[in-house]
C-alpha cells in the first residue's frame, strides 16, 4: 500500500532563485496577531524530486511531529504537492511564526535529505531543500479562511492528483490532513463522531493540533460548507 510506519540542518547557501519560481521578495513581515492564522506556502528544490512518495510523506511527517512540541507555534494543517507543501499554522505572535516555520524547514530538510540518501551509494544528501522564503498570508475574515482550508485540504484537486488511477478510489487526499478536518459538507449532523474515511493500510497520520483560534474553528462557517469534491479555484 502506498504508506508504512512511521514516518535539518538550516538552508543550503545558493543563489536566489528568479522568474516566476522565485518565491516571496525579502520585505519585512507584518506584524501578527495571535487570533490569526496564516496559510503558508514552502516550494522545494526540483532536486528533491516529488513529494508525494511514501518516504518523502514520512519525512515531512516527522518535522510535523518534532514542530508539535511547541506551544506558541502550531500546525493545524498540511496539504502535501509534488513541489510544494501547504501549511495553516496559528502563532502567538511574528516571532513565533518566524521560530516555528524555521524549526519546521530545518527538521523537514534534515529528515529529506535523509530519507532521498538511503539505500544510495556516495555520500548523504546535505544540498538545499527550501530554496527561498516561504509565502505566508494572515488570515483575518471567515471567508479568507474558508477560502484557505478548501484551498489547502482539496489542493490536489486542482493540480489533478485526484485524477490518477493509482489513487482513483480515493476520497480525499491522504498526502494532506483532510481525514482529520471535522467540517466536510457531507457528514451527516446527527451522527455522533464524523464518518471514519478507509485511510491506506499502514497509514500514519501528520501530527497536527486542533485549531484554537475562532476563524478555523468556526467562523470559517459563516462563509459556507465545503465539500470534498470541491476543486479550490473553481467556480462554486
Amino acid at each position: 500500500m502506498l504508506f508504512k510506519k512511521r514516518g535539518g540542518k538550516r538552508r543550503g547557501a545558493g543563489r536566489k532563485p528568479k522568474g516566476r519560481r522565485a518565491g516571496s521578495p525579502h520585505k519585512a513581515r507584518p506584524e501578527l496577531n495571535a487570533r490569526h492564522p496564516v496559510h503558508v506556502v514552502l516550494r522545494v528544490v526540483g532536486a528533491v524530486g516529488s513529494l508525494r512518495r511514501r518516504f518523502t510523506y514520512r519525512a515531512i511527517r516527522e518535522a510535523t511531529l518534532t514542530t508539535a512540541r511547541r506551544e506558541d507555534f502550531r500546525i493545524v494543517h498540511v496539504s502535501i504537492q509534488r513541489t510544494h507543501v501547504h501549511l495553516l499554522v496559528e502563532a502567538d505572535g511574528k516571532r513565533a511564526l518566524a521560530s516555528g516555520m524555521q524549526g519546521f524547514q530545518i527538521s523537514a530538510a534534515k529528515h529529506l535529505n535523509a530519507a532521498i540518501s538511503k539505500g544510495r551509494p556516495g555520500l548523504r544528501r546535505r544540498g538545499t531543500v527550501f530554496p527561498d522564503r516561504y509565502h505566508a498570508e494572515i488570515i483575518t475574515s471567515p471567508t479568507q479562511a474558508r477560502h484557505a482550508l478548501a484551498y489547502v485540504l482539496g489542493n490536489w484537486r486542482k493540480h489533478e492528483e485526484d485524477q490518477s488511477l493509482k489513487i482513483s478510489d480515493w476520497k480525499i487526499d491522504w498526502f494532506s490532513t483532510a481525514a482529520m478536518f471535522p467540517g466536510w459538507a457531507e457528514y451527516a449532523p446527527y451522527e455522533e463522531e464524523p464518518f471514519l474515511w478507509r485511510s491506506p493500510e499502514t497509514y500514519d497520520p501528520l501530527v497536527v493540533y486542533q485549531p484554537r483560534t475562532w476563524l478555523l474553528r468556526d467562523g470559517w462557517k459563516k462563509s459556507g460548507p465545503i465539500s470534498y469534491h470541491e476543486v479550490p479555484s473553481a467556480k462554486r
